[in-house]
């Protein structure tokens, strides 16, 4: 049984990743002799794991033959950092969750844009239809305003004039000047609120996070029914959104 009992392995796997090894340890790059010798493997087999993992650009082979790591293994890099910073913040959404029975949201401001970075939910507290991209929506969802509330005005100015701010329901602030005043005067602050203005039926409170310099939101949605809670689940949000910003702070 022993050996039959175990999982299947492949062996060609098991070879690349060994050379992807091999490369990675040549910060200068290492041709391939060199890089057969060092893994052991026939120097036919190490050119043609080589060959397929340049075309496929998880190595780069340079002008003087050495090999070195490609663009796309830093790219994977990048996002592993981010999977890993998020699995460290996913514990504290999923609390938020139960304590607030309201699924949680994540948000970060990249690139000139806010994005979803992660959503915590469940059968009992299931997701708003996102049904407008946030990229398209900032100024209709607490989670937007949030960002943009913490955006200096240059910042602010640059986002709104590349965004057009459609009416998504009737409760939709669609002036630039109106929504800006609106943020400055949250009643609820640091806490921004969407009372309807993304989609009917629902409303959202959201607190700023940081992972770096790069601002972010942290907040829940709930039914209509429980806008009176809005404050109380204000005042649970902030220690929570401390904790998910210490934990996207720390260094991998």
């Amino acid at each position: 049984m022993g050996a039959r009992d175990g999982p299947t392995l492949i062996t060609s796997v098991q070879r690349a990743m060994r050379l992807l090894e091999a490369v990675g340890a040549h910060e200068n790059g290492a041709p391939a002799k060199q890089l057969a010798r060092e893994t052991g493997l026939p120097l036919a087999t190490a050119y043609h794991l080589l060959r397929t993992l340049v075309h496929d650009g998880y190595v780069r082979k340079l002008d003087d033959g050495g090999f070195v790591l490609g663009e796309k293994l830093q790219a994977l890099r990048t996002t592993g950092r981010a999977q890993a910073l998020l699995s460290r913040v996913r514990p504290a959404l999923a609390a938020l969750r139960d304590e607030l029975a309201a699924p949680a949201y994540l948000t970060f401001f990249e690139e000139g844009e806010i994005r979803v970075a992660e959503i915590v939910d469940g059968p009992g507290t299931p997701r708003v239809d996102l049904w407008v991209g946030f990229e398209d929506a900032g100024h209709a969802t607490a989670l937007g305003k949030s960002v943009l509330r913490e955006l200096d005005d240059e910042a602010r100015r640059d986002y709104l004039s590349r965004h057009h701010l459609a009416d998504l329901t009737p409760r939709t602030v669609t002036s630039p000047p109106e929504l800006l005043r609106r943020l400055d005067a949250a009643p609820l602050a640091p806490a921004v609120t969407d009372l309807e203005e993304y989609a009917l039926g629902t409303v959202c409170v959201a607190v700023p996070v940081y992972s770096g310099d790069t601002v972010g939101s942290l907040g829940v949605s709930l039914p209509a029914h429980r806008y009176s809670r809005l404050p109380e689940i204000r005042t649970r949000l902030l220690p929570t959104a401390n904790r998910v910003t210490r934990g996207l702070s720390l260094t991998i």
